[in-house]
């Protein structure tokens, strides 16, 4: 199977499938990652990293195949359909690039938890005003990555090392959802998907 086509999401990795989407209230904190967890996020991104922009592509491929509700923010690509046609698209491209690249200023300051807080604070703030951008699609986002990172380099992601990836999304999410929180986010709608 090709990186384009996209399998249904394993409920594991995303914690949530498609057309049963739930918006909770914010969620419940996760327990701060551990000094080897840390390790093993940056040591992993730094493979994965090498490659970012064409993993980045991937990744916004399967979250807008699986997920085309999603496209309805970004009108530059929201018309495509063909995954061939969203890979050749600049702008998706320019997208993906900015998204890896905010994990990767996660990942580099992890020892640094008030950096990662800020940065995920503006990252929420701006998808929260000038976007409207629902914030689930934050938890979509960060379950179609762990799969996507789990198929492209398995032998860098057994089992173990998607729990610890699934243990950062989970707290990129509290963060992002914060920041709707802290600028007064109401629910748009709960079936968004």
């Amino acid at each position: 199977m090709s990186r384009r086509e996209s399998p249904p999401p394993p409920p594991q990795l995303l914690g949530v499938r498609r057309g049963d989407v739930e918006c909770d209230d914010r969620p419940e904190r996760t327990e701060p990652l551990t000094d080897p967890e840390r390790e093993i996020i940056q040591d992993t991104w730094g493979i994965v990293y090498k490659n970012c922009e064409d993993v980045g592509v991937s990744v916004l491929i399967r979250f807008f195949v699986n997920f085309p509700s999603a496209k309805q923010y970004f009108s530059q690509f929201q018309d495509m359909e063909d995954p061939e046609e969203m890979e050749r698209s600049s702008q998706l491209r320019q997208h993906a690039r900015r998204v890896m690249n905010a994990i990767n200023t996660v990942v580099e300051n992890l020892h640094d938890p008030e950096k990662v807080s800020s940065v995920l604070a503006l990252v929420g703030k701006a998808h929260a005003i000038k976007h409207k951008v629902e914030p689930m699609y934050f938890k979509i986002l960060g379950g179609v990555m762990l799969e996507v990172l789990s198929e492209d380099f398995p032998e860098y992601f057994p089992a173990e090392v998607q729990m610890v990836w699934t243990k950062l999304m989970g707290a990129v999410y509290w963060h992002v959802t914060g920041a709707y929180t802290d600028v007064g986010w109401l629910q748009v709608s709960s079936s968004a998907v």
